[in-house]
């Protein structure tokens, strides 16, 4: 297994967008998924997007919660309830995704900004994925 890191920022109205969000059917077709910034509904669905949305490939689960707290304290000063994400913080967020990443379990955060704006990072687990067969987007 390895892993990938991804992130989306934006106004998180747009996550309405579910033709957007989801793969086509049949997956042959593009559709507006591949193109769209949006992040996927299901984190696994990262994966069908183009290699150029991986953000970090890290070698160890441990690099990938590098890469998850590096983004967290980056918009820390954005958290539309900040009260209320200390309360849930970072390190449980963190212990939450080590115990995720050890058994294969990909890990999505969101967070709401102030603004409307929304932040999503995901890790997701690659080759092989427990939620779908899909080919390494970097390979």
């Amino acid at each position: 297994m390895h892993l990938h890191c991804y992130v989306w920022s934006g106004i998180g109205a747009e996550l309405r967008n579910e033709a957007e969000r989801r793969p086509p059917l049949p997956p042959a077709d593009p559709g507006p998924f591949t193109g769209s910034p949006l992040p996927p509904m299901r984190t696994c669905d990262w994966l069908l997007k183009p290699a150029r949305r991986i953000d970090a490939s890290p070698a160890s689960p441990d690099d990938a919660l590098a890469w998850l707290a590096e983004r967290y304290r980056s918009m820390e000063g954005s958290f539309l309830r900040p009260a209320d994400e200390a309360r849930i913080g970072l390190g449980f967020r963190l212990e939450t995704a080590r115990e995720a990443l050890r058994n294969g379990v990909d890990v999505q955060w969101g967070i709401w900004l102030t603004g409307g704006r929304f932040l999503t990072c995901g890790v997701v687990c690659c080759s092989p994925n427990r939620h779908a067969d899909y080919r390494c987007p970097a390979s």
